[in-house]
């Protein structure tokens, strides 16, 4: 069913519905256009930004809800494939004006990302605004967003079993204090090596982490790219492993999905412990792996949940002891 527009003072908001049930798993990051240059080729501009990249993932296995916003100039229609899978984008405002605009170029291998372009719009002026059916969520997803924003959001919902948070070096840089505080009053975290090295100090992941447990979280888990990934505990380390990917068209939004990709699985969860996390890690692995086939959201857009599956049992044979 395609959303339907309501009208709300000088914004507009997506309601949806087909469902009444409060949404599992609420995402709130960014909404945006994106136009790619890559060694294969380019696209755009084709819808992007973290909320969408981490719903796309999470939709295979929970509800989600959406909580963003984007110009009057955005094509909804491009999100019909989600809405299809269980996303729910009563959360996504409407503005006039232009949406959030990113342009990027990735080097040959992959091996650095320049951003050509970028231009803020409507989402210049964000303010998270949650509504009623999302304020008791099972699991909340900070996305990379200011930190202020962050705050914004954990005071509008009922303390949800798990907070999860994401940044990237951005926010480190402009608002460090500020995200440290939001840290303290998350449950898992999720960086990429560079990112834990900037924020403690230490060079070492191991040494870095264990600073990183003071600040709070109870996991964080070290995201090091077609290298796989670590989850950190009290109770000890956990690794896990990329599935190999022989052509890789495009990254963008990879780590997004990755995230939605665990937190999905967590969501259909009745548990939540070190085991959970875990498995949920290695269908993220999996979520990850069709991302970079494609440009965008496009590598996982067209993938049945029999896919899915066939990929999870391939990654834990191949990463079983003998």
């Amino acid at each position: 069913m395609n959303p339907l527009k309501k009208q709300v003072g000088r914004s507009a908001v997506f309601r949806r519905t087909t469902r009444e049930k409060n949404p599992p798993l609420v995402v709130v990051g960014s909404v945006a256009l994106d136009i790619l240059h890559t060694p294969n080729g380019s696209a755009g501009p084709i819808v992007g930004g973290s909320a969408v990249h981490c719903a796309n993932g999470a939709s295979f296995f929970a509800e989600t809800g959406i909580v963003g916003v984007v110009g009057d100039d955005y094509p909804m229609n491009e999100l019909d494939f989600l809405q299809k899978r269980r996303v729910n984008l009563s959360g996504l405002e409407v503005r006039p004006g232009a949406s959030f605009l990113w342009e990027g170029r990735y080097s040959e291998g992959f091996v650095s990302r320049e951003t050509l372009r970028t231009e803020l719009g409507v989402f210049a002026d964000f303010r998270p605004r949650l509504p009623e059916s999302y304020r008791k969520p099972r699991i909340l997803f900070l996305g990379a967003i200011h930190p202020g924003l962050q705050d914004v959001v954990l005071k509008q919902v009922a303390r949800p079993r798990l907070v999860a948070i994401d940044t990237f070096k951005l926010w480190i840089d402009v608002a460090r204090t500020e995200f440290m505080r939001i840290v303290k009053r998350t449950d898992l975290l999720l960086v990429n090596d560079d990112e834990v090295r900037w924020l403690t100090g230490e060079h070492n992941l191991l040494k870095g982490t264990q600073a990183l447990h003071k600040f709070g979280p109870q996991w964080i888990v070290v995201k090091k790219g077609e290298h796989g990934s670590f989850l950190s505990s009290p109770r000890g380390l956990y690794l896990t492993h990329a599935f190999p990917v022989e052509h890789i068209v495009d990254p963008t939004g990879a780590g997004d999905a990755y995230a939605g990709g665990m937190l999905g699985y967590l969501a259909a969860q009745p548990r939540l412990n070190d085991v959970e996390l875990r498995k949920a890690l290695y269908w993220a692995s999996v979520v990850g792996s069709f991302y970079v086939e494609g440009f965008g959201p496009d590598g996982l857009k067209h993938v049945t949940r029999a896919e899915l599956n066939a990929r999870h049992r391939q990654l834990c044979k191949m990463a079983a002891l003998p």
